[in-house]
């Protein structure tokens, strides 16, 4: 009962939405699942460094996997979600507070995340066209999913403590932190080159993945900004999949640089 007591508190109770409430477990779970399989090397979703894995496994069954250039795929990635955030402001004109303060962190997160597609980050590889589909699918339907869910949220109970602004906190702690290691990611090749380094400066010094670090921060700021049951279990499932997907990086430095630091952890630092 105290348990109860305490999420009420802290979270709008579930919508009244079959859509949202399925949606809630099955887009959870399922990015959950991705993270553990990118975490034991099982699968990765081919992107950045992983934009050639699973080849081996596949050749015999799939040898022509249609590849796009990572830009293209990129901005693929995140235009829809960037759309479904601004297209929200016509499609739920109110003057609700926290509605207005989770449709702008979203819609800026996702035109942040496409303006360094076209003006910070620096690409060489490819990357699988069914992986950005399933990556770019996740992003707009949670994107919009989060926005409906706090729409119908309106007419519930508030819960009696207000994170909304701790939420707007963490989200400009997570999209500034985000964007300055992108940047440094982005100074690690000198024009013209292709090839991977050991980034320096910044968190690099005791994590290889800080930009996931802090969207992680952007996605729980989101759930504290908008403290629905939907927002929070992506927030998690979030996590899980970057957690996963930051192991399988330092997995792959340790492999690629003999000279790569060991005690460079994964993610979290100086603890995994």
């Amino acid at each position: 009962m105290a348990a109860m007591d305490t999420i009420s508190a802290l979270l709008f109770r579930l919508p009244p939405s079959l859509l949202v409430n399925v949606m809630t477990v099955v887009s959870s779970v399922v990015v959950a699942v991705i993270g553990l399989s990118e975490a034991r090397g099982t699968a990765h979703l081919q992107y950045s460094k992983f934009w050639n894995a699973n080849n081996s496994a596949t050749k015999s069954s799939n040898p022509e996997k249609f590849k796009i250039s990572s830009r293209s795929g990129m901005l693929l990635l995140y235009a829809p979600a960037a759309l479904a955030g601004a297209v929200s402001f016509w499609i739920f004109p109110n003057d609700d507070l926290r509605i207005l303060l989770l449709k702008s962190a979203l819609t800026l997160h996702f035109f942040k995340r496409n303006f360094e597609v076209l003006f910070i980050h620096k690409y060489s590889g490819k990357m699988a066209l069914d992986s950005a589909l399933i990556i770019s699918l996740s992003y707009f339907s949670s994107t919009a999913l989060m926005i409906y869910a706090q729409e119908l949220s309106r007419t519930l109970p508030e819960p009696s403590i207000d994170l909304k602004f701790i939420g707007i906190s963490l989200f400009l702690i997570g999209i500034i932190g985000n964007f300055y290691h992108h940047y440094i990611l982005s100074q690690t090749r000198k024009k013209g080159e292709t090839g991977y380094k050991i980034p320096k400066g910044g968190l690099f010094c005791v994590v290889i993945c800080p930009h996931y670090l802090f969207e992680i921060t952007v996605y729980f700021g989101f759930a504290l900004i908008s403290q629905t049951i939907y927002s929070l279990c992506f927030a998690i499932a979030t996590a899980m999949y970057l957690g996963g997907r930051s192991y399988a990086t330092r997995k792959w430095y340790l492999s690629k640089f003999e000279d790569f630091p060991q005690h460079i952890k994964a993610l979290v630092p100086f603890v995994f």
